[in-house]
């Protein structure tokens, strides 16, 4: 039996840097093996950057596969993490004809894998996240100066952070040109878009929490 492609979302861990599920997903085909784990990586793999595909060790609920690769604009640790069986992935992987392709890739295909390595893993530009940790530091201050003073603590600073991020998040949900400022070239929402969406949930959760505590 043969696949021609498949898809499968779970968790994964690169360098330092956890996910776990939905934030990661797994999509093989023969001439290459994708693992997008939304904002902290988009790896991509031809069959010749793949030294071997190992099961290694999970937890009670989930088993890994780890890829052991030779890209150097990668960290060497990317495992991928799901709730079914790390064996019956790898058979899936091995059923595509990812780990035994030996030809050429197309040269368009072979130019933009190459062109991703080299921008690595991570989604976003780096002075983009320098740019929102200034800000959403700077919106933080008034809780600080307070704080220093021994005088309670206001939430100004707390809603203006939260609005901030939902701001951003928003912006990167629904404008491509915002997107196109803040994220690496070749990169797309479909990249993102899981932990966009949590981001918005996760800010417009707290956002109303702070609203409902008793204000100083």
């Amino acid at each position: 039996m043969t696949l021609t492609e498949f898809e499968l979302t779970g968790g994964a861990t690169y360098g330092l840097m956890s996910a776990t599920w939905p934030f990661a997903t797994l999509r093989v085909n023969k001439n290459e093996l994708e693992l997008n784990i939304s904002l902290f990586g988009n790896l991509r793999f031809r069959p010749a950057d793949v030294v071997s595909i190992t099961v290694t060790g999970g937890s009670f609920f989930s088993s890994g596969i780890r890829i052991h690769h030779i890209v150097k604009g990668y960290s060497s640790t990317v495992i991928f993490n799901s709730s079914g069986s790390a064996d019956s992935v790898l058979q899936q992987i091995q059923q595509t004809g990812f780990l035994d392709n030996k030809e050429r890739l197309p040269v368009y295909e072979d130019t933009v894998i190459t062109a991703m390595q080299k921008n690595g893993g991570f989604a976003m530009k780096i002075p983009a996240v320098i740019a929102i940790v200034v800000i959403w530091n700077l919106l933080l201050l008034p809780n600080l100066v307070h704080s220093l003073q021994n005088n309670k603590v206001p939430f100004i600073g707390m809603h203006l952070g939260l609005c901030f991020m939902l701001l951003v998040s928003l912006t990167l949900l629904i404008s491509e040109p915002f997107r196109n400022l803040l994220l690496k070239e070749g990169r797309t929402l479909k990249h993102i878009k899981t932990f966009v969406l949590f981001m918005i949930l996760l800010s417009t959760l707290m956002l109303g929490i702070s609203f409902m505590l008793p204000q100083f």
